[in-house]
């Protein structure tokens, strides 16, 4: 096919890779180390690049040819003398684990700089051109936290704004809001982005031993948007598995008779809205947009019934039948939450206050507390993304992988939230990535780009391949074949050629 000449740039994803190391296996798919790959685009031609995250992680490994620093689902015994004063001790080191740097989820931009992610308190500085691993970098060094999101938002100021948990620090456990400020220069010197990192606001958790997980939040013009739900991490669970001989992951409970709380912070003022919102139970990895309107909040996010979507990718569940034998038990709803936050003080209880035209409701209660539930938007949608420069605004559009009643993504979708018209593109045995859209330097429209998507096959004979869809009416615009063993990745983003500005060291 043929390449619209303004697509310039590079497409970098991230994915786990490697799942074996000598004789030992990693028990889960999202433990494997971190693999980065590009596609960087040049007058019309596509380039590849593949190369493993060379994290301390990584290195250890691979020095020991076997398993020794332990990920979420897999814990490693560096040391195979396992006697009781060993024991005790290590014990001790691992009340609060010191957590792996196998950056494997996604890519972060702070000021001109990108960073590979995951949920711990480190991430690495990578060289997008050259796909080479650079500094290493301790959150907990700035801020108190000892967990993060691989999700983070941007502003229009350039700042990088995340959220990370602190763990009983000072006898609380709390969510806390940091903004990362582009770097700035000190006497023509370049100073680290990170030495004015700036704590936001903090939420505290509803139990100091039982925070909430989360993956993602959301974000409109003037406020945060913290679901805190049911799928729970247990903190002296935690601080046990590594004597217990068990991973963090079983750490990790659904409590699925609890509320889910919404939690609204005013970025002018740092303070979080009084009136309590909850809806029922849920599990939710990945908010796609929120924005305001009429003294609401509308927020969409795709949610699910239970928290089996991670036990699906348990290795051993992973077999040549896992797209026929793996079902989920739940499957993933695009919901739509309207929450009032101007209303009627006077309103009668029971009565519902979202005034805007939708079948989602919010009910205010005896004790002044308010139920919301969800409109049902779609379903079968999961690795949603959107027009960015719509994020925090009112938007149409929403690109995702379609996901049924299996976990593995068979069609990349497009769905128009006002009319409902989805338009998708599928081939048989081919196994799409998230889909990134890119729009054009002249859009006028939101869909106004392309959207481009990583494509694996479960047939041996067929190469993976970079897929470009018209974002539009999703024809196809052409595809570049890469004739390497291609992974399923997890999550990426483009960077235009424009900020493609990398410091020669």
């Amino acid at each position: 096919g043929q390449l619209p000449t303004w697509l310039q740039g590079m497409l970098l994803r991230n994915g786990p890779g490697m799942h074996t190391i000598g004789d030992t296996k990693y028990n889960h798919w999202f433990d494997g180390l971190a693999l980065l790959h590009s596609f960087t685009f040049k007058n019309g031609e596509v380039y590849y690049r593949s190369k493993y995250l060379r994290s301390d992680t990584y290195n250890s490994n691979i020095e020991a040819n076997r398993i020794v620093v332990s990920e979420f689902g897999t814990m490693a015994y560096p040391d195979p003398c396992k006697n009781i004063f060993a024991k005790a001790f290590s014990y001790l080191s691992h009340t609060i684990p010191e957590f792996t740097d196998n950056c494997l989820i996604n890519i972060m931009k702070t000021g001109d700089d990108f960073y590979a992610t995951s949920e711990t308190n480190f991430i690495r500085k990578i060289n997008p051109l050259t796909l080479e691993t650079l500094e290493k970098v301790d959150y907990s060094k700035y801020v108190a936290i000892n967990v993060t999101t691989s999700h983070p938002h941007y502003d229009s100021a350039g700042n990088t704004l995340n959220m990370g948990t602190s763990i009983v620090d000072k006898g609380k456990t709390k969510y806390i809001l940091f903004k990362i400020s582009p770097s700035v220069s000190e006497k023509g010197k370049k100073k680290s982005c990170f030495k004015d990192l700036e704590v936001v606001c903090s939420i505290p958790s509803r139990s100091l031993l039982h925070p909430s997980y989360y993956h993602s939040f959301g974000i409109t013009e003037n406020y945060i948007v913290f679901i805190e739900q049911p799928f729970k991490l247990d903190i002296v669970k935690m601080a046990t598995a590594y004597v217990r001989g068990v991973n963090w992951a079983s750490c990790l409970s659904y409590h699925k008779e609890d509320k889910t709380w919404f939690h609204f912070v005013d970025k002018k003022t740092k303070k979080e809205v009084h009136t309590k919102f909850y809806t029922d139970a849920m599990v939710s990895f990945h908010h796609i947009n929120a924005y305001e309107e009429d003294g609401h909040i509308i927020f969409d996010i795709i949610a699910y019934a239970d928290n089996s979507l991670y036990d699906m990718f348990y290795l051993k569940n992973l077999n040549k039948d896992f797209e026929e034998s793996n079902k989920l038990t739940s499957i993933p709803i695009c919901k739509r939450f309207v929450v009032p936050l101007q209303y009627d003080k006077d309103a009668e209880v029971g009565s519902n206050l979202v005034t805007l035209p939708s079948t989602a409701t919010a009910v205010k209660e005896k004790d002044g507390s308010i139920y919301c539930q969800p409109e049902r938007l779609c379903e079968g949608i999961e690795l949603p993304r959107i027009n960015y420069d719509y994020n925090g605004k009112k938007y149409k559009h929403i690109f995702a992988t379609e996901v049924q009643w299996s976990p593995v993504p068979t069609k990349i979708v497009k769905f128009n939230i006002q009319t409902k018209e989805t338009l998708h593109w599928e081939e048989h045995h081919h196994w799409p990535s998230e889909p990134i859209f890119v729009p054009s330097p002249d859009a006028r429209e939101e869909d106004d780009g392309v959207v481009l998507t990583c494509v694996v096959t479960s047939d041996p004979k067929d190469a993976p391949f970079l897929l470009v869809l018209d974002a539009k009416t999703f024809k196809e615009l052409g595809r570049a074949t890469v004739n390497v063993e291609m992974h399923l990745d997890l999550h990426g983003m483009f960077i235009p050629e424009k900020d493609l500005k990398i410091e020669t060291e």
